[in-house]
């Protein structure tokens, strides 16, 4: 049967049978694969083509005329415009759903594993008013409206918001009314286009469980006129709020923050409590966004190592130790091991504040620390950025065997190749996998995978084989 020419701009029905990795909805039409945002499987719907391919093509939602049952209407008024959230319109059982699925696929199409061990996802407490930061890019409307939110899908248009239904939501007056400050201070905002301008992103920061806020301004640079006195004006009006800075950000790039940060009024942190301990956070550190998700995985990873007090453990990647400390109460020697002197830095003092003596901090690239290991730790941790671990530390790893290795991941692609190269050969197994929603109403899920050397694993028959 010959195919139908598919036409950039033709309309087609779709029905939607998946998501894919990214969110969007995939269905097949002519014995090809469809891709939709903004659909849900099971909805049927008609479908504007707009970047066609042999095989594939890209589609844009047009009409709806059978809508699937896990279609709901988005809290936000903006959910169809705003670039910020991909899933309001689908419930949140099918949002979890959906996210178990993704790290199984990637698991078996990726790492060549069969049938892998993953639990159902660790539910959020709440699908929306958690996130703890926000980062919004600033720009000026045609009548010369100071906005910030978050750019369109598919766009560099910025949708102007007033408040967000996912971000915790104390957040919400100082997103609305500091926009009004910039506009009455005559801030310039920066126009990437011209390298011209001076307030790049407005930077909101919180405890979840102390309520303590930081307010950041990403500015091109230091000479801010009469920024002192609007930060004292910000402290007085929001009590919850205990700093206020700037951060440099004088290059051309689409990183959000500078190297350089200065606390400008108050403090340059807040005090946030964390698995029983208190840790001091700073506007630019690496923090999970969703913090009770974040305790919640930490509990699962403690229960399923079972740690006895007499191990070991490293953990990689360490930042400023939000795993490493809670992890060093229950083992004998814990050491961090971190690329970024700053995030060291504030684990050192994160340890003392909590009276914890049995931990060390190593500055370094992790590929390079490993190997130095005196001892060779009995758990070990991973928890890397998106891209994964360096081949070298992948490398190291199957050298010195620790018998236990937690691989805590942001990318479930990265983490199915990576698992690929250590269970090579049969070297290790994995005994679970539990992934863990800290991103409600996207696309994003982490998991926590649990490895263990196989000649000391003795329920040899209940783990996944692979088909390397």
């Amino acid at each position: 049967m010959t195919k139908m020419i598919w036409q950039q701009g033709e309309l087609i029905e779709v029905t939607i049978a998946n998501l894919s990795d990214t969110g969007d909805g995939v269905g097949r039409a002519d014995e090809r694969v469809v891709f939709v945002p903004d659909t849900v499987p099971g909805d049927r719907a008609i479908v504007r083509l707009v970047h066609v391919k042999p095989k594939f093509a890209h589609g844009k939602f047009q009409q709806l005329l059978e809508p699937s049952p896990h279609r709901i209407r988005p809290s936000c008024i903006v959910a169809d415009k705003c670039g910020g959230c991909q899933w309001q319109h689908i419930n949140y059982d099918y949002q979890l759903v959906a996210k178990q699925n993704q790290v199984i696929q990637a698991l078996e199409r990726i790492g060549g594993f069969v049938q892998p061990p993953v639990d159902p996802v660790l539910a959020a407490p709440s699908a929306l008013n958690y996130r703890n930061k926000s980062t919004y890019p600033l720009s000026t409307s045609a009548t010369g409206q100071v906005q910030a939110g978050y750019y369109q899908k598919g766009s560099h248009q910025l949708i102007n918001l007033n408040q967000c239904p996912v971000q915790d939501s104390r957040l919400n007056p100082l997103l609305a009314e500091v926009k009004q400050d910039i506009q009455q201070r005559g801030w310039q905002i920066y126009d990437e286009q011209r390298h011209l301008g001076q307030i790049r992103h407005l930077g909101l920061r919180i405890g979840r469980h102390t309520g303590e806020m930081l307010l950041t301004l990403v500015v091109k640079n230091w000479n801010l006129s009469g920024i002192e006195t609007q930060a004292q004006e910000w402290l007085k009006r929001y009590p919850q709020l205990v700093g206020v800075s700037l951060n440099r950000n004088s290059d051309r790039t689409n990183a959000i923050f500078g190297s350089e940060t200065r606390c400008i009024a108050g403090v340059p942190h807040l005090r946030e409590n964390f698995a029983g301990l208190e840790f001091k956070v700073r506007p630019d550190t690496f923090f999970q966004v969703y913090t009770e998700t974040a305790e919640a995985l930490l509990q699962v990873i403690q229960s399923e190592l079972n740690l006895q007090g007499h191990e070991l453990l490293v953990d990689a990647y360490c930042g400023i130790g939000t795993l490493t400390l809670p992890l060093a109460k229950k083992v004998r020697i814990a050491t961090g091991l971190e690329m970024q002197p700053a995030a060291v830095e504030q684990a050192i003092l994160n340890a003392q504040r909590n009276r914890i003596d049995n931990v060390t901090f190593q500055v370094g690239a992790v590929e390079k620390l490993l190997p130095k290991m005196g001892t060779i730790p009995e758990v070990i941790i991973l928890d890397p950025p998106r891209k994964g671990c360096d081949r070298a530390v992948i490398d190291t790893l199957r050298q010195l065997k620790p018998s236990r290795i937690v691989y805590v991941s942001c990318k479930v692609a990265t983490l199915a190749r990576d698992l690929k190269l250590l269970c090579q050969d049969g070297q290790y197994i994995i005994t679970r996998v539990q992934p863990a929603d800290f991103f409600p109403q996207t696309a994003h899920v982490e998991a926590a995978a649990f490895l263990a050397l196989s000649n000391l694993y003795k329920d040899s028959n209940s783990f996944t084989k692979t088909e390397i």
